[in-house]
């Protein structure tokens, strides 16, 4: 007895989807009878694996990315108001620090300490209270003091560094004022909601 076998394929549409399937037909002996079976081979349906695969993925992507640059977003922003409060408080601070009259110049340098901390806070204290009050008093010196110019060198929402270009008048007794201007580099801590100056570093 010889088997032979003739093999095709043909396209049938099932269930709304166009399959390939491979025809297999054999013949046993002379005369006898053929048997054909159907071997089904299915297309990939890419429909679906869009569907289901490649468009939840993206989906996810996206929420993802939205979610990190909201976050990168808020850090810049955050950063910006750092740095603008911290160049504020700095100049405000080195007026304070730097103004006084004869008459009330305990009241003003003893109000300006509060916009200091740590060491520098006790080094201000130390130079006012030995120095400057008991000589303003004496001498009948006052001091206007202004910041034309301020630039901040870095900020972060709990520490700053700003550099203050400051002009001072000093003016004794009845005499003629005398005009200074430095630079100086200050370092800020934010405590308690508040911009306070720790260090006070003339350039």
């Amino acid at each position: 007895m010889s088997d032979d076998k003739i093999t095709g394929e043909e396209t049938v549409e099932r269930a709304g989807h166009d399959e390939t399937v491979e025809t297999v037909t054999v013949a046993e002996g002379e005369g006898g009878e053929a048997t054909e079976t159907v071997a089904p081979k299915r297309k990939t349906d890419w429909s679906r694996v869009l569907a289901y695969g490649v468009l939840p993925a993206l989906a996810l992507l996206l929420v993802i990315g939205a979610g990190v640059l909201k976050i990168l977003d808020s850090g810049v922003r955050q950063s910006d108001a750092a740095r603008e409060e911290a160049v504020q408080a700095a100049k405000d601070s080195a007026v304070a620090m730097l103004t006084y009259k004869p008459d009330t110049v305990e009241e003003q340098l003893t109000a300006a300490r509060e916009r200091l901390t740590g060491d520098f806070r006790q080094r201000y204290t130390d130079l006012t209270n030995n120095v400057v009050i008991p000589g303003a008093k004496e001498k009948q010196i006052s001091a206007v003091a202004s910041v034309p110019g301020a630039a901040p060198v870095s900020a972060d929402p709990a520490h700053a560094v700003v550099m203050l270009f400051i002009s001072q008048t000093v003016t004794v007794g009845t005499g003629v004022p005398s005009d200074t201007a430095s630079s100086v580099r200050v370092t800020l801590d934010k405590i308690d909601g508040r911009w306070l100056i720790s260090q006070f570093e003339p350039l």
